[in-house]
């Protein structure tokens, strides 16, 4: 492999950093990959320890190891839902069945084990390395924990991705050197894009998408992915429906039911960002913009769903 970092689209100045923390091998004991999801963070993480492990040329034995997870010196970490006495992590919630009618979290005991982790021997790097994804997702008493770990890391290496740096402590951020990823322009977009497809069973008939979606995912590739998923997991008549200009109260509290039944947290969640846009793009209306973002924080906020979707709908009817 000629460059490591061949793969990372559109990040110019993400790699320009990290290729030269590995061309100097002066490392910081923490890392944290801030940005939009779906940039290409978690594939920067991958490559990045790729680099650290085999050179910047890279090894595809490596690569596809790191992928897999395989390798007894890494710890990878996402945050993970509370499911029959065990952490489900996010990415198996649905293989596994959970219904998450709440969002996932990195929990405490996650973090506990970040620690013990860090403490052994690697047995085949130089040291031990951990990525968390998703940080802004640690409830208060892991992001404590974790900066106990930050304050004395040891010989380990710690990447920390997110979306949202500033729900981080203040204290977390100042301990990790920041590496900023940015949306790609809309040739990157397509490079990626084309490249994905080129890979997948979908084929080039999956890139039609609805304006609202093009314009949500806002130059990330990974989040057009999810979108096109989310899209075509929603039942056919859930979406009109929001849309509809009906005032009757009782088609308002039906939906609210429906919504409730056939969706769990992240869709609903995610419908409201469609919802939120194409209001916006029809009617230019900030107190119903307001009003959806009150709702967006009622179902965080661990609010009755259904009684929620109810009086958001009835008020922003006119009933």
């Amino acid at each position: 492999m000629a460059d490591v970092f061949a793969d990372l689209v559109g990040q110019s100045r993400a790699v320009g950093l990290l290729r030269a923390s590995l061309d100097r091998q002066r490392l910081a004991p923490a890392y944290l990959f801030a940005g939009p999801d779906g940039v290409g963070r978690r594939l920067a993480a991958r490559r990045f320890l790729e680099g650290l492990l085999a050179g910047l040329e890279g090894s595809s034995s490596l690569r596809r190891r790191l992928l897999e997870g395989n390798h007894p010196d890494l710890l990878w970490l996402e945050p993970t839902y509370q499911h029959q006495g065990q952490l489900v992590p996010a990415s198996q919630a649905e293989q596994q069945g959970v219904a998450s009618r709440a969002l996932p979290q990195l929990r405490l005991e996650q973090v506990r084990a970040v620690s013990r982790f860090l403490a052994r021997r690697p047995l085949e790097a130089s040291r031990c390395l951990v990525v968390i994804e998703a940080a802004e997702a640690m409830a208060e008493a892991a992001a404590n924990a974790l900066l106990k770990t930050l304050e004395e890391p040891g010989d380990g290496l710690l990447i920390l991705l997110t979306a949202a740096p500033e729900r981080l402590l203040s204290t977390i951020r100042s301990r990790c050197q920041q590496i900023p990823f940015a949306r790609l322009d809309a040739v990157a977009m397509a490079q990626v894009l084309n490249r994905l497809e080129q890979a997948s069973a979908a084929g080039p008939a999956a890139s039609v998408d609805p304006t609202a979606l093009l314009d949500l995912a806002a130059g990330s590739p990974g989040a057009l992915l999810r979108h096109r998923q989310q899209w075509q997991s929603l039942p056919q008549d859930l979406a009109p429906r929001l849309l509809a200009d009906s005032t009757a109260p009782i088609e308002a509290l039906a939906l609210a039911r429906d919504l409730c039944e056939a969706l769990d947290l992240d869709q609903q969640l995610w419908l409201l960002d469609w919802w939120q846009w194409q209001l916006w793009r029809r009617d230019h209306q900030p107190r119903d913009q307001g009003r959806i973002e009150r709702l967006r924080g009622q179902l965080k906020g661990f609010v009755q769903p259904r009684l929620a979707w109810e009086v958001a709908l009835l008020e922003l009817r006119g009933t």
